[in-house]
């Protein structure tokens, strides 16, 4: 935002960096009528620093605390733009995802989260990660609420050629697809890859299972969506762009910015005891050693992901089973939060939609020992309205 609050992905080498105009999507908010009350803290570097981070932790910020049981987690990255919703601090927040980063928070919170097709919503003047994974989205207490928010913020951009291939896709408003009815005829794919890890978390989907057939719904179940070797293709997509993605960013701060590249930031952060006093930096210093976006190696990779997690993962499993979308658990109960050992993730089901750059939502469906439970509901690109209705 271009305003009195820096831009700092909770960095201390970004403490006093403020931008020279509002990020794109700032900007159709503000046209919108949306009022920014403040920012939030995040997992520093959107949790792509290094090894036994604890989500929801900056040297900025210090360590978002969940709001059901403040010893536990609130995931991340978008950690404090979901705890502000949950707390009801405000009505709406922004988070981004790269793969996770906003239904995790969601979920662990109790609220609501919309992860859109890469494309949908401008990137430019967001910290990035990952050209290919990054998106933008609305997190909010109610679909209504989030369906809102997400019409506002489409619309193409020349600073994000992505934006390009939303035009004919993209509506200014979704709200037409809240539906009561929308389960109705609906065949939805059961992903059961998450089951079986947590007992608790299983009996309360089953449950939630039972409810979707009886508002209408037809289940099929899907023990796998995409080949296993897509996550490691996925990780390596973000390093190559990761680095790339920063020096750009680092050079549009501009002459006074004390940062210039990702080899600036390593090197500030081996010199602030206050950023290595929990994990390291290893995702920094392995993206450093990355080839340019122009290499074979890139660009190998980039079209196997896509190969891999568009064409052989979520389009064959829905043209397999003609599926509308496809259901499974966002993740467990929040974990107490631990800086000696980082996050205890269990299981989740981010990935399938992270790594097409497809689109995802997640809704409250119960608790466990008081706790809030998302599930998630996702599918092909653009079908953000079906989504929409099934939610």
């Amino acid at each position: 935002t271009h305003d009195r609050m820096p831009t700092t992905a909770g960095s201390l080498a970004l403490k006093n960096s403020f931008p020279s105009k509002d990020a794109f999507l700032v900007e159709r908010l503000r046209e919108a009528g949306a009022i920014i009350l403040g920012k939030a803290n995040l997992s520093e570097w959107a949790n792509f620093r290094g090894e036994l981070s604890s989500s929801g932790w900056s040297a900025v910020g210090g360590q978002v605390k969940n709001p059901y049981d403040i010893t536990r987690n609130p995931c991340g990255s978008s950690s404090g733009s979901g705890v502000a919703v949950s707390a009801n601090l405000t009505m709406l927040a922004i988070g981004t995802e790269t793969n996770g980063s906003i239904v995790c928070p969601s979920s662990l919170n109790g609220i609501v989260g919309i992860k859109p097709t890469v494309g949908l919503i401008s990137r430019s003047g967001i910290i990035p990660i990952s050209f290919t994974q990054d998106t933008p989205g609305p997190m909010a207490r109610t679909v209504t609420d989030a369906a809102i928010c997400l019409g506002t913020m489409i619309g193409v951009d020349p600073k994000d050629s992505k934006t390009a291939i939303s035009e004919g896709k993209a509506l200014a408003d979704y709200t037409p697809f809240l539906k009561k009815d929308g389960m109705v005829g609906k065949r939805i794919g059961f992903y059961t890859g998450p089951i079986g890890t947590n007992f608790k978390v299983d009996e309360l989907m089953n449950k939630n299972i039972e409810l979707l057939k009886e508002m209408g719904a037809e289940i099929i179940e899907i023990n796998e969506i995409a080949p296993p070797e897509t996550g490691s293709l996925s990780f390596q997509v973000m390093l190559y762009e990761y680095k790339d993605g920063l020096n750009h960013y680092f050079a549009s701060l501009g002459e006074e910015s004390p940062i210039k590249s990702l080899d600036d930031l390593i090197t500030f952060n081996r010199n602030a005891p206050e950023e290595m006093e929990f994990y390291n930096q290893k995702y920094l210093e392995m993206a450093n050693e990355m080839e340019s976006l122009d290499s074979e190696g890139y660009i190998e990779t980039l079209e196997a992901l896509r190969r891999s997690s568009q064409d052989e993962g979520i389009d064959r499993v829905m043209d397999l089973h003609n599926l509308d979308a496809i259901v499974s658990p966002t993740g467990t109960p929040a974990w107490k939060t631990d800086h000696v050992i980082g996050d205890h993730y269990q299981l989740s089901s981010s990935s399938p939609a992270a790594q097409s750059g497809y689109p995802n939502v997640t809704v409250p469906m119960g608790h466990v020992a008081g706790l809030p439970v998302g599930i998630s509901f996702f599918g092909r690109a653009w079908s953000e309205p079906v989504l929409i209705e099934i939610a």
